[in-house]
């Protein structure tokens, strides 16, 4: 029968114990005496965006805009994630941009909505989707875009062993979608970021 309990401190810290043991390697020893809980400390880092809620992060909002209704595009946001098939790491950097319909949101909030969904194992065509989803949702603006690119370490490090490679990822609603010299003008700001 399959337990619902979460997994403690200690149970995390014996699995790790075990996984050194299974490389061939002794975990008491001195050199690595402590690297199960400096592990299980790293995962409480690497995974937090289990913890966070991306649909709260969005709640303030600013109205006083002065009729603003053009482009917002939050450039490169550097992120950290994990492939959920492999658990390798997943580097890369997000542009996301939205049109506002009358209120806009905090810009350091579109970085931690990037975050929140990074912080989680992943694949990167989800985590695009997941970002774009919520800022519809959540700001129902006119529309929104998310462009990711990222190099994923499960496949330049282990497998293929294809170093240098990077996956490209986007996902256009509503204006960025419907209108194509909206998504051409996002696609150009990408593009010109990608070159400085």
């Amino acid at each position: 029968m399959k337990s619902d309990k979460k997994p403690n401190q200690v149970d995390v810290e014996n699995a790790f114990a075990t996984v050194i043991r299974w490389a061939g390697d002794d975990p008491t020893r001195p050199g690595l005496k402590e690297t199960p809980n400096r592990v299980a400390r790293a995962f409480q880092e690497f995974f937090r965006g289990y913890g966070e809620d991306p649909e709260a992060i969005l709640q303030k909002t600013f109205e006083e805009i002065e009729g603003y209704d053009e482009m917002i595009v939050l450039r490169g946001i550097r992120f950290e994630s994990y492939c959920e098939h492999h658990m390798a790491p997943i580097i890369g950097r997000a542009w996301v941009a939205y049109i506002p319909r009358g209120r806009v949101v905090g810009i350091s909030k579109l970085a931690r909505v990037v975050d929140a969904f990074a912080k989680r194992l992943q694949i990167q065509e989800k985590m695009t989707a997941q970002i774009a989803n919520i800022i519809q949702e959540v700001l129902d603006p006119e529309g929104v875009a998310v462009v990711i690119k990222a190099e994923h370490f499960c496949m330049t490090t282990r497998g293929v062993h294809k170093p240098g490679t990077d996956m490209v990822t986007s996902r256009m609603l509503g204006a960025f979608r419907d209108n194509p010299l909206t998504r051409q003008e996002f696609l150009a700001i990408v593009t010109e970021d990608q070159k400085s």
